[in-house]
């Protein structure tokens, strides 16, 4: 018999983790603190280094033995990859005529952008083993999710963004500071990929502390570009409504697509984590090298807001998924 459920339980699956309260801190500290004049210059060099370092990490840490086992399992990728780059994006642009009235040009680019991106890798396996789903289908996911987002992301915000030009002329940035690093990782595997691997710990904090630094640099220059007043309290409640509609609609089409085409539910949990779910560790990098200056703090600002909700969803939906009986293999032939 399962014990009640106390209230103090039920609040922390609520809570916001650490890293959350770091970005909101970060926000406010950009926002009474703004980096400027020389220090804004070193630190944008300093943001360079964390992004081409990060991506190098990636690179590194990234198992080619794992994708290619993972790739077998075509069908559930397929579904996983339509979510992320076709499903998304479609929706966000069917979201226009209610959120550009509610949000204005600056944050419904904002919102397209974040549609864009690529799902999560950490978080989307950690969900899907804490649900008692298909961990290597959700690690070769996500990493191929990645992957195929260093292409696709900028690809997807020059048609849906109409920034066409703009795309342009980062390619070369995009080439040097996200894919050229990321393949130099890959390609040094065979010498450091294990020490990378061993180091978690050291590796997670330069993952959360790069992003914070690109958080800080992109909102010091929003804020001297004067984002809180351009922005009113009824656009950020309108923002966080429409970020919690998106979700809850891509949540919704993944679990129906997974059940319709008859994947397990250990599929179905892969598919869900990993389809409903986008990388603020790539989507902020991104945004610095695509649109750069005060744009990237506004840019930014709904893929930090989808990523509270997705992590505070998810974890609910984790420990609803765990919940579920143990299924033992029947020992009667199959019909």
């Amino acid at each position: 018999m399962s014990k009640p459920t106390s209230p103090l339980a039920s609040f922390a699956a609520f809570r916001p983790d650490g890293f959350t309260l770091a970005l909101i801190a970060t926000v406010a500290l950009a926002s009474f603190l703004p980096a400027s004049g020389a220090a804004s210059s070193v630190a944008d060099d300093v943001v360079t280094g964390a992004i081409v370092l990060l991506f190098f990490l990636h690179g590194a840490r990234l198992s080619r033995d794992a994708v290619l086992a993972g790739l077998f399992h075509w069908r559930l990728h397929l579904v996983i990859l339509a979510l992320t780059f076709a499903v998304f994006p479609l929706f966000g642009l069917a979201l226009k005529p209610l959120a550009l009235p509610l949000l204005g040009p600056s944050l419904y680019l904002g919102l397209l952008f974040l549609c864009c991106l690529p799902s999560t890798v950490q978080s989307s396996i950690a969900f899907t083993s804490i649900a008692r789903g298909n961990v290597p289908a959700a690690v070769c996911a996500a990493s191929a999710s990645n992957l195929f987002g260093i292409a696709l992301t900028p690809l997807l915000t020059g048609v849906l963004l109409a920034r066409q030009g703009a795309t342009s002329s980062a390619v070369g940035t995009i080439a040097t500071e996200l894919l050229l690093p990321f393949l130099a990782g890959q390609l040094l595997r065979p010498w450091v990929g294990a020490w990378v691997v061993r180091r978690k710990v050291l590796l997670s904090l330069v993952d959360r502390g790069a992003i914070l630094l690109m958080v800080y640099t992109a909102f010091s220059k929003a804020v001297i570009g004067g984002i809180w007043t351009q922005m009113s309290e009824t656009e950020l409640i309108a923002l966080a409504a429409l970020c919690c509609l998106l979700l809850a609609v891509v949540i919704g089409l993944a679990t129906l697509a997974a059940r319709r085409l008859g994947f397990s539910t250990e599929d179905e949990i892969a598919i869900v984590f990993c389809g409903s779910k986008k990388s603020l560790v790539t989507g902020v990098p991104m945004a610095n090298v695509l649109f750069g200056g005060a744009a990237a703090g506004v840019i930014v600002l709904p893929l930090m807001i989808f990523h509270q909700i997705q992590l505070l969803v998810c974890a609910v939906l984790a420990r609803r998924y765990a919940r579920r009986p143990e299924t033992k293999p029947s020992l009667e032939p199959a019909e």
